[in-house]
Order: structure tokens, then C-alpha cells, then sequence
């Protein structure tokens, strides 16, 4: 029986974690090249990363990392004294994390989850708006794990942009994982699909080019 080749486990991601380098791309199917921030993501919080932290700290409620990826956020919260959490599908990318001294699960986030229902603060940071390829069930799960009145800060596009696509990982020698689905988002597409979600729009802004909206579970 054969194994299932995995993105972002059995590709070149998985690999760029272990090393921390990259480069790497989205490919899409047309042959188009989207590239993968390793070497930041890979790097300490910097940047726009610190409005999320900064928001993550007026709540100080434990916050939930999504596709925490090598862990720079979930370690800078830690310092910060936030209780969080990351999770993510590769296992190196998990190991990075607890490196750093953060706490991560090798897990979806469709997977059960500590703490469902009552989780303060979620991010979905770096475009992992795109998870699953499909941003209204990830959007729906999403706003299962927080607690009521608890936000969810997404990261989104900063140009205009509502589709669906399948990419793979493409690595430095042009190596291909398998093809799965993703989405990208702008505000505008986010704020539409969020409130059939039971998430209402609070907050837009922008920093050093990357643009960000908090999205809200109600109280009740």
C-alpha cells in the first residue's frame, strides 16, 4: 500500500523548515509563481507582525496561532506573557517552534484542538487564509475556537483579490510537491464570507505592506 504525498509535509516546505531557508513559490496551475516569505517567516517578529502581537496583547487572552509555521509569533507572545499555542501540519516546521522555546501541535486545524470554544485571540497570519482551499469552512472552524467575544485576526491580500486555485510547492531545483487547493482574499472578500460565519468585521489596517482585518465572534 503507498502513502499519500502530503503538501507541506512531503514537499519542498518541509524541507525549507529543517534548513530555514529558502527560496520558495506558489506555483499555480497556469505556471504562475507566487513566492513564500521563508527567510522572514523563519526570522524573529518584525515589521507587521507587531500590530498582531501588540493586538494579541490588549486582550491577553491565550491566543491560537493557525498554520503557526517555524513559530516567530507564538514565541514572541510567549515573551510577551500571552499564553499561546501553535499548530501546523509539518512536523519540522512544529519542531522550529518548540525551539524557539513556544508551544505547537503537529495538527490541522480541522483536527480536534485543546481549548475549543474558548480560545481569546486566533491568527491567521503569512496567508493562511488560504488553508484548505476553501476560506468559508476554515472561517467556520475558525469561529468554533474562539470563545464568545473572541476575535480572529486575519491576515489578507493587499490588492483586490477573491479566488480559489491549485498550487504546489515549488523548491530552489525546481522539485514539485503535490497539488492542493488555496485561496487569497482581500478585505472586501473576507468581510463577505465572514459574517455567514457568525464573525463580524472590526477592525482594517495596514502596516510595512501587508494588510490585516480582526474579525469578531459575538458575545452571545
Amino acid at each position: 500500500m503507498t502513502t499519500a504525498v502530503r503538501p507541506w509535509v512531503d514537499d519542498p516546505f518541509a524541507e525549507a523548515m529543517r534548513t530555514g531557508r529558502g527560496p520558495l513559490w506558489l506555483r499555480g496551475a497556469d505556471g504562475s509563481r507566487r513566492p513564500l516569505e521563508v527567510d522572514r517567516w523563519c526570522g524573529p517578529a518584525a515589521g507587521a507582525d507587531h500590530s498582531l502581537l501588540l493586538r494579541c496583547l490588549d486582550s491577553a487572552e491565550p491566543a491560537l496561532d493557525i498554520g503557526c509555521g517555524p513559530g516567530r509569533l507564538v514565541a514572541e507572545l510567549l515573551a510577551l506573557g500571552v499564553p499561546a499555542l501553535g499548530v501546523d501540519v509539518t512536523r519540522a516546521a512544529v519542531a522550529r517552534t518548540t525551539g524557539l522555546g513556544g508551544l505547537a501541535l503537529c495538527r490541522s486545524v480541522f483536527d480536534r484542538l485543546p481549548g475549543e470554544g474558548r480560545w481569546g485571540t486566533a491568527l491567521l497570519a503569512d496567508g493562511n487564509l488560504g488553508i484548505g482551499g476553501d476560506p468559508d469552512a476554515l472561517l467556520h472552524r475558525s469561529a468554533r475556537l474562539l470563545g464568545p467575544g473572541g476575535r480572529l485576526l486575519v491576515e489578507v491580500e493587499p490588492r483586490p483579490a477573491d479566488e480559489r486555485l491549485t498550487v504546489r510547492v515549488e523548491g530552489p531545483d525546481g522539485r514539485l510537491g503535490p497539488p492542493f487547493g488555496w485561496a487569497r482574499l482581500d478585505a472586501d472578500a473576507l468581510a463577505r464570507r465572514a459574517a455567514p460565519a457568525g464573525l463580524a468585521e472590526v477592525e482594517r489596517w495596514s502596516s510595512h505592506g501587508r494588510a490585516f482585518v480582526a474579525l469578531r465572534r459575538p458575545e452571545r
